[in-house]
């Protein structure tokens, strides 16, 4: 038996990378999958492969008119809705504050902030008749700690995403409703290609070269995968985390733990070379 048998489920930004990984994770779980997203063809290429219990719906998430679309026709097909995955993002300007355009911060702000908003906006009064769903919404590590990203627009919009995400699930829970954010360390996937400038495809061609680069930054030694996320996701959908929300849930491999372990010793091992104490590795704390 599948961990999300029956359940009906939305996932944006899935034509790639996360989304698409979560897709394909919920459909081997037993759930009835729409997936968003502007890349009409790569979208239908991926419900075609996914199956009968996979569709697409070409969605722009920062158009109000587009997210309640995509919430009414799951509610029109199936008669609810059972869990919406805020996942669709981009990246957002980068450099000092004062070379970032206006225009681009509040561009940026409606993709990563807005959609989130809009979707719990119109997901909220369908799951609060029902008396039960789950919102999960892509948050970062950046949303806790500054320089886990190039761009500090993004860790502000994710910042935001993670603290309205614990607003809302304080007034959906008195209805039996969930609302909690994944937050992502360094994982594998286009997005750093694209916020280099590359295009989708060339994007996708960077994610082997990535993995290598991520694989030093926390103290499990790889880079986070899409799977990982996926696998979150998957929990936070099921009715085995029914008693979840409000929460946080940080995947990174330890990231924002604190100071990884080898190297804090050798600046302690630096320092006693300094005060003449030699090693007294038998010694360390």
């Amino acid at each position: 038996m599948g961990k999300l048998d029956g359940k009906i489920t939305i996932i944006t930004g899935a034509t790639s990378g996360i989304g698409r990984c979560t897709a394909e994770a919920f459909v081997a779980e037993g759930a009835q999958v729409l997936i968003t997203g502007r890349r009409q063809k790569e979208g239908n290429e991926i419900a075609e492969a996914l199956g009968e219990r996979c569709e697409f719906m070409a969605t722009d998430v920062t158009l109000e008119n587009d997210v309640k679309s995509m919430i009414d026709h799951m509610v029109a097909k199936h008669g609810r809705l059972d869990c919406l995955f805020n996942n669709a993002g981009a990246p957002a300007p980068s450099g000092r504050i004062e070379e970032i355009p206006l225009d681009g911060f509040e561009a940026a702000l409606k993709v990563l902030l807005s959609s989130v908003f809009l979707g719990m906006k119109h997901a909220a009064p369908v799951m609060r008749r029902q008396k039960s769903g789950s919102i999960i919404n892509n948050g970062s590590v950046a949303a806790r700690r500054a320089g886990l990203s190039s761009s500090m627009t993004y860790g502000c919009a994710k910042a935001a995403v993670v603290q309205l995400s614990c607003s809302v699930a304080m007034e959906l829970g008195e209805d039996s409703v969930r609302v909690n954010t994944i937050s992502p360390g360094g994982i594998a996937t286009g997005i750093f290609g694209k916020v280099m400038g590359l295009d989708d495809t060339a994007a996708e061609g960077t994610v082997e070269a990535v993995k290598v680069g991520l694989a030093a930054m926390q103290p499990i030694p790889r880079s986070g995968m899409p799977e990982d996320i996926a696998h979150a996701a998957v929990f936070l959908a099921s009715d085995e985390s029914s008693f979840i929300n409000g929460h946080d849930l940080v995947i990174d491999g330890g990231v924002v733990g604190g100071r990884m372990w080898s190297p804090q010793q050798e600046s302690l091992q630096q320092m006693r070379t300094a005060f003449g104490i030699g090693d007294t590795s038998q010694h360390r704390e």
